[in-house]
């Protein structure tokens, strides 16, 4: 059997090229970067490296970066790191409803400490507007909190109009990128971004790196102690080998976005104009436009997502339910109900996530996968 993955959203495969560039600091280059001899000192060359890289595919200087073990802890040093620095007694924050976990669930920790939380709705589609997170500004609000796109739907945030509001406003703007980095181009300084994470695995990176981009001057607080790294904000011997790569990943990125980017419209739209489009049994979880390109979540009308998930993969097909799996059991997801989605989609959603190794062949067998195993398990006959 011949594999299909289209699960490219919850990791990416690497890329040969990133493995090449990885494979030294695995193997011969094993200095700490912080010695001072010449190991330790090709390290820290491989570390520098790769934060011009990453700092350059953003348009930020590389001492504003700090590396770190992934999205989520980026997230957090985020967050927790502005408001230990500055706010520690508290304050307004406001962010959405429709955030990855590793923002929302820190929200919610955040009140159980005092903080005053607004989770603004969204929209029909998934998206928030810049008008209503004005509307939920307050004097004392300190902090605003959306992600670029949404890692379940693929829908954008208007992320630019809530920068500017922000700056005007003089609050700090942190965004999660995490999903859009990929085929978004991201330039902070432009955007009224103060804060803004990335990851690796994402971009045909290893796994188990990230990155957070820090405004110049704004005064973010470490919370675990210890070494000197990442500029006193992140202690610990450097991840060097996934640091490289990370670096060669983004490299890679900046210089094939635009390839990358319409390949992956054109086999979403394969998928929708294929399986959904016209098909009462479907039900698209957001929209066409204000999406990122590899991305596309649907719900099936009468199908439980685990079952259909665990029917896919049996035919070789690798998809992800839009909502948390547990023990066998889909939990409705925060984002669709947010988004105000009828309660018989809301345990049936599945995403299919382009990458830069599907092809147009791949798609189409993938929807006659699907389309199978949706008449199946509805009872119909195939």
């Amino acid at each position: 059997m011949k594999r299909i993955y289209l699960d490219n959203a919850a990791a990416t495969p690497m890329d040969p090229r990133v493995l090449d560039v990885m494979m030294p600091y695995l193997t011969t280059a094993y200095g700490n970067p912080s010695s001072l001899h010449y190991f330790g000192q090709q390290a820290r060359a491989a570390v520098q490296t790769a934060r011009s890289q990453v700092a350059h595919c953003l348009g930020v200087k590389g001492e504003d970066l700090v590396f770190t073990s992934g999205g989520t802890e980026a997230d957090n040093l985020a967050i927790l790191g502005f408001l230990r620095a500055n706010y520690p007694d508290g304050g307004h924050l406001i962010t959405t409803a429709v955030e990855h976990h590793a923002v929302l669930r820190t929200f919610q920790a955040l009140e159980q400490k005092g903080y005053d939380v607004t989770y603004v709705p969204v929209e029909a589609d998934g998206r928030v507007t810049a008008e209503a997170v004005a509307q939920a500004l307050r004097d004392d609000t300190v902090l605003i909190s959306v992600m670029y796109a949404n890692n379940e739907t693929g829908m954008v945030q208007p992320v630019d109009a809530i920068g500017a509001l922000a700056r005007q406003k003089g609050i700090a703007f942190h965004v999660d990128a995490v999903q859009a980095f990929g085929y978004v181009p991201i330039r902070p300084l432009e955007q009224g971004i103060d804060m803004l994470t990335v990851c690796s695995h994402k971009i045909y990176g290893p796994k188990g790196v990230g990155a957070l981009y820090i405004r110049h001057g704004l005064q973010v607080a470490a919370e675990a102690y210890g070494g000197p790294q990442e500029h006193r904000l992140r202690a610990g011997t450097e991840n060097v080998a996934a640091i490289a790569g990370f670096g060669k990943a983004a490299e890679l990125l900046e210089a094939e976005r635009n390839d990358r980017v319409l390949a992956a419209r054109r086999l979403t739209d394969a998928v929708y104009e294929r399986l959904i489009k016209g098909d009462a049994r479907f039900h698209l979880n957001g929209r066409r436009n204000h999406v990122l390109p590899n991305i596309i979540d649907f719900s099936v009308d009468g199908v439980d997502s685990a079952i259909l998930l665990i029917a896919l993969d049996l035919q070789g097909l690798a998809v992800s339910a839009g909502s948390a799996c547990e023990a066998g059991a889909v939990e409705a997801s925060h984002v669709l109900q947010a988004m105000g989605i009828e309660e018989k989609w809301l345990r049936s959603s599945i995403r299919l996530s382009v990458g830069k190794e599907n092809t147009l062949d791949e798609i189409k067998r993938a929807v006659a996968i699907i389309g199978d195993a949706v008449r199946k398990s509805r009872g119909e006959s195939l």
